[in-house]
Parts: structure tokens; sequence; C-alpha cells
């Protein structure tokens, strides 16, 4: 049977600006770190795109090394793109990076212009596209000149392999740095893709979000649920089945983590909404943060995430109530 896009998709759905550009993104989007790889089912990843798509979010967030194995989850991508979702292609934000090890040698990983380009290039052949709308790099390179990443991501889009730039995980005076030499070159920086929420809140702390609406980049937070704590999943035990499990996370899980879940729920309840959904509208409370880029693992979390919308609000009561939570010893 052939997918047809929900009419109704834009009916709920919240778009914000990225910073100082003409681009919206959907307030919630979703990226496919887990989930999407060689060794997972098909059928659930086609089930949770075309879910995400139909609820209106219309940006997918990719990397060359998601999988596993890496480029795995692009190669699913490409499948689902090709049988479902190319008739959209105008309505779709794809985004990808480049950073991390993905084939032997000194050219396969980190920030030189070498690996840059070749990787947008594998990735686009990987993910069946003539190019991505973002295209980021991953992480900054201690050993490369920024001049020189950054030279490569503005030829990335001058050469046509990408409309807009991102960086992801650059400090506030690297994103200051970046964006003055971004807009040197005339291409300047759309986005920054920070690890952020509640359990981790460093870009608060290190000035990032200040050095983002200095700039006019726009913010887009992954971890937002802190791959998965941050919900209702582990607050009576860790099912087998549960990424948790599967990983091993260990101390990740402690009684002391878990037991500011519990008392961060009774404020979730009060509010009218789930942990997962309260979690993520205290990410998205920042005026810089553009979208929360969540993950999943089966349709129904991700259309159980759009809860967050119905209430984004936080009074100056919820907001204390939480941070004595967070803060307490």
């Amino acid at each position: 049977m052939v997918y047809q896009a929900a009419e109704t998709r834009y009916d709920a759905m919240e778009y914000r600006r990225v910073g100082r550009s003409g681009l919206l993104l959907p307030a919630i989007s979703l990226g496919i770190w887990w989930n999407f790889g060689g060794v997972d089912r098909s059928e659930n990843a086609r089930a949770m795109l075309r879910k995400a798509f139909d609820l209106g979010i219309t940006h997918i967030d990719i990397a060359n090394n998601y999988g596993p194995p890496p480029g795995s989850a692009e190669e699913t991508f490409a499948q689902i793109y090709q049988t479902d979702l190319a008739p959209y292609r105008d309505e779709l934000v794809v985004s990808n990076k480049a950073g991390y090890r993905m084939w032997p040698g000194p050219y396969g990983e980190w920030g030189s212009r070498k690996y840059l380009i070749a990787s947008c290039d594998q990735s686009l052949k990987r993910c069946g596209l003539d190019y991505f709308d973002i295209f980021y790099s991953h992480r900054p390179d201690p050993d490369t000149p920024l001049e020189e990443t950054m030279s490569a991501l503005d030829h990335i889009v001058r050469s046509g392999r990408a409309l807009y730039i991102g960086i992801s995980s650059y400090s506030a005076e690297q994103t200051r740095e970046a964006s003055r030499i971004l807009k040197a070159l005339g291409t300047p920086c759309l986005i920054h893709q920070p690890r952020y929420n509640m359990f981790d809140r460093r870009i608060e702390e290190g000035g990032l979000l200040d050095a983002l609406a200095d700039e006019g980049i726009g913010c887009i937070s992954f971890s937002p649920l802190d791959q998965g704590i941050l919900t209702n999943k582990y607050i009576s035990d860790v099912p087998a089945d549960s990424r948790a499990a599967k990983h091993e996370w260990g101390d990740r899980l402690a009684q002391d983590k878990l037991n500011r879940v519990r008392q961060l729920n009774v404020i979730a309840r009060d509010r009218g909404q789930n942990m997962a959904q309260m979690a993520i509208a205290w990410n998205l409370r920042h005026p810089e943060m553009s979208s929360a880029l969540i993950g999943a693992s089966k349709p129904e979390q991700i259309e159980d995430a759009l809860g967050a919308l119905d209430n984004l609000d936080f009074s100056a009561d919820e907001l204390a109530r939480i941070e004595a939570i967070l803060e307490a010893d």
C-alpha cells in the first residue's frame, strides 16, 4: 500500500525559527541514533518515520556513524525515504553530521577538509539524497585549525551538498570563533547541537546560550530525556528490552538519580504531563531553543512526546521546585 502522509500533519506541531535565519524547525525533531541500524527491525523504523512525519515532525537528524554498524542508519533511512518519503522531499529537513571515526587511517575522523567533504559525499550516497538541508561538524577537532573545518563546511554549502551548516558540542568560545569565521566566509552558522537535559546543564553554565543569542545561531538539544532516564520507564525497574539493560548503564541509573526522577514526576503529574513530556517542555523553555531532538524505539513514544507541546509554560513555583530537586545534595 502506497504511503500517503496525513492531511492533518501540520495541525498540532509548533514550528520555531532557527536563530536569525529564515528556516523553521518543528519544536520536536526525530533523531535516528538508535533503533535504525542494521541490527534493528526495518519495519519498526519505517513505522516510526511515517508516524513522525504524520505528526508534523519534518526534521530528521542523522550522522554518518549512526547504527550499529556505522552508516547503517543512513541506509535504513534511504530505504524508507525511497518507498515513502521521496514525494515529500521539499517538506523535509534532513540533517547529517561528520566528526567521529568512520574508516581506518588518519583521514577517517575529526575535522579536516579531506574527511568532512569525503564523509558528506559518502553520506549522501548512503542516504540516497542529492543534498542535505543541514550538515554539521559533529565535534570540534583539537588539532585541525578551526579555519580549515569551517572552510570545509562553507565549501559543502557552496558546492550544493547542503543548504545550511551547523556545529555540535562546541564550547561557547569555540562557537563564537566559528561564527566569526563563517560570517567572514559568507555562510553563517545556522544551528548548534549540544547535549542538554535536566541532568546535564553545561550549556547554561558555560555561556553557550548567551553566545548563540549574541551570534543569532539556533539551538537544537540532543538527549533531552537523558537517553530515557527522564521518563517513567525506569521509575519502578529496568525493563529487559530497554536501552539501559542492553547497554548496562550501571551507575547512570543510580538510585539517587532515579529518586530525583520520581520527585520530578510528581510535578509533571501536577502539570497534566508525564515525565518525558515535562522534560521536553523544560528543555524548550529557553527562547534560544529551536527544537528538542528526541529518539524513539516505537511509534507510540513519538506520539506521546507531542504532549509536551500542550503545556510549554512553567510557573515560577514549578521552576523553583524543579531546581530544588536537581540541586539537592
